[in-house]
């Protein structure tokens, strides 16, 4: 092991083979690279799974996008006829928007909920994979909330608000 401020460098390999060879020419130099050359390929297994669990994860998070949005979309249309009713009613475009986001943020807390005791449960497997993350950091579970109920409003929100657009005489003629 050999502490320089020229490592990497492959004038600084010519020199430690020539020192090396000057007093035994018989022995090879095998395997010779920087500590973090060393550390890198120590550590490719784990970036590797890490890599596969942000992919699966990501994955995972868009499908749960479009399932939202998709399940909110058909609750919509299923309810066009209420929709008119409640629009020749006097209802307002914000409250009827507000009623079906509010519907799917519901469905988003409960899943949410349930997601966050799996996590506990794999708690003892996914603490061997993490680094400088402790495996109940508040921080993470909190940032993972956030986001999962931001997404999820989006994905309410835009079915709802289509079917605030529509015409009360429209949805009464529709089924």
């Amino acid at each position: 092991m050999i502490r320089t401020p020229r490592a990497g460098s492959t004038g600084l390999l010519s020199q430690i083979q020539q020192a090396v060879w000057s007093i035994n020419g018989d022995l090879p130099l095998a395997d010779s690279g920087t500590a973090s050359e060393l550390y890198t390929r120590s550590m490719a297994r784990t970036s590797f799974s890490l890599i596969m669990l942000c992919v699966a994860g990501s994955m995972a998070l868009l499908l749960g996008i479009v399932g939202i949005y998709g399940v909110i979309s058909y609750a919509v249309s299923q309810r066009t006829r209420e929709i008119g009713i409640r629009m020749a009613l006097g209802a307002q475009r914000q409250a009827l928007t507000s009623l079906f986001v509010r519907q799917g943020l519901i469905l988003t807390a409960i899943g949410v909920v349930l997601g966050i005791t799996a996590a506990f449960a794999a708690m003892r497997l996914m603490s061997s994979i993490l680094f400088k993350v402790s495996p109940v950091d508040p921080w993470t579970y909190i940032l993972a909330a956030l986001v999962i109920f931001a997404i999820s409003w989006i994905a309410c929100y835009l079915p709802s608000r289509r079917a605030s657009q529509v015409n009360p005489v429209n949805a009464l003629r529709a089924e």
